[in-house]
């Protein structure tokens, strides 16, 4: 097996990317669009940074997860690795789904009177209740796992062919990336998604109707591993186009605003939006990559605590987000306050509850925790 070197930006952009996951999550309650449960008052100016924040935080998560990857497979035969990658995703989601997330559809349904009683009576209706929205059984917040696992089993196989073959693909990303601004070409399959194929398939999270952005995901996913493929070459074009992209998603992400604001839907509009997201998302994700690589790339107890306890984090986190804002929704309180309270109170009792499990190993496997120390863990 090959030796590589960790690179610890990588780990540190996927801690700070989860981790605004949760501050997206208590957003949710307060923004005008839907979310499992609402509060009483609605920011409407809060979807202006949270609009901004949802186009790129999911798509870089795909990215890191395909670089992880390849480094995965560095140390792995493909069997090992899909038999991690079931032990790691699937063991977790199923425990999610059973456990984590029926605390959430049950205040879900007490928020909008769909139901009234304990939450035993409720709980031993999930598993023949039918699927959410419908039913009760869900993985909710917990999606991102089984697109994942479904794109490492699909994907392995030309993976395992990448590393192990020198490649025209390879090299001719090699020779590609000389000029930086050539990364803007992958945009022009993502571009292409978003423009031919968004408008008819909306985003459900639901897997086996979601092919937009299953399409869109694996991608991304594929990019990932790519350019992580082509070693410093990519990490050195960065450098030099950091502060162009920066501009870029500037611009895009400011045009988006204005046709949000100011025109019909029509083809021209739909065409050029479609561009302004693809490029905007793009942009973001490089600068994000670059700047890390700059500043991020150095190991701390910090990250070793942080780069083991942010998957339970993530498993746990919506959940508890949930709950608290069930008791506070319909409070006369100001945004700042209930706010402070769910942002606290996710991070507080996540923290307890990691602090717990991690003095229990018989729940380690099913909160994707590992024995082994931080130089072996994977990106989820």
């Amino acid at each position: 097996m090959e030796k590589t070197i960790r690179r610890y930006d990588l780990d540190w952009l996927r801690v700070i990317v989860f981790t605004l996951l949760i501050f997206y999550h208590v957003g949710m309650f307060f923004v005008p669009w839907g979310w499992h449960i609402k509060n009483n008052v609605i920011y409407d100016w809060l979807r202006w940074p949270m609009l901004f924040l949802n186009q790129w935080r999911l798509p870089i998560l795909f990215v890191i997860s395909g670089m992880g990857t390849y480094y995965a497979l560095s140390k792995r035969t493909i069997w090992q690795f899909l038999w991690e990658r079931n032990s790691r995703l699937g063991i977790p989601l199923l425990f999610g789904m059973l456990v984590i997330v029926p605390p959430q559809v049950y205040f879900e349904r007490l928020a909008t009177n769909a139901f009234s009683g304990s939450y035993w009576k409720y709980f031993i209706t999930v598993a023949h209740s039918g699927i959410y929205p419908e039913g009760n059984f869900s993985w909710h917040h917990l999606w991102f796992l089984p697109y994942l696992l479904i794109f490492s089993i699909l994907l392995s196989p030309v993976f395992i062919y990448l590393k192990r073959n020198t490649t025209l693909l390879v090299d001719w990303i090699k020779k590609l990336l000389q000029k930086p601004l050539r990364l803007y070409l992958f945009c022009i399959p993502l571009y292409l998604l978003e423009a031919l194929m968004e408008p008819f398939f909306d985003v459900t999270h639901a897997l086996v109707d979601d092919w937009f952005n299953f399409c869109f995901s694996i991608v991304l996913f594929f990019y990932g591993f790519l350019l992580i493929s082509t070693g410093d070459v990519f990490w050195k074009s960065l450098e030099l186009l950091k502060k162009k992209a920066l501009i870029a998603g500037c611009i895009c992400f400011s045009g988006q605003v204005v046709i949000w604001l100011f025109f019909e839907d029509g083809y021209v509009v739909h065409f050029t939006e479609a561009l302004l997201k693809v490029v905007n998302i793009w942009s973001w994700i490089l600068v994000l990559f670059a700047f890390s690589a700059q500043y991020l790339n150095r190991s701390s107890k910090s990250l070793a605590y942080a780069n083991r306890a942010v998957y339970p984090f993530y498993i746990l986190h919506q959940t508890i987000t949930i709950c608290i804002a069930y008791y506070l929704m319909d409070l006369d309180w100001g945004l700042i306050p209930k706010a402070t309270v769910l942002v606290v109170g996710t991070f507080g009792v996540s923290w307890l509850l990691y602090d717990f499990i991690l003095r229990v190993p018989i729940l380690h496997p099913l909160f994707g925790l590992k024995k082994s120390s931080l130089s072996k863990e994977k990106y989820i």
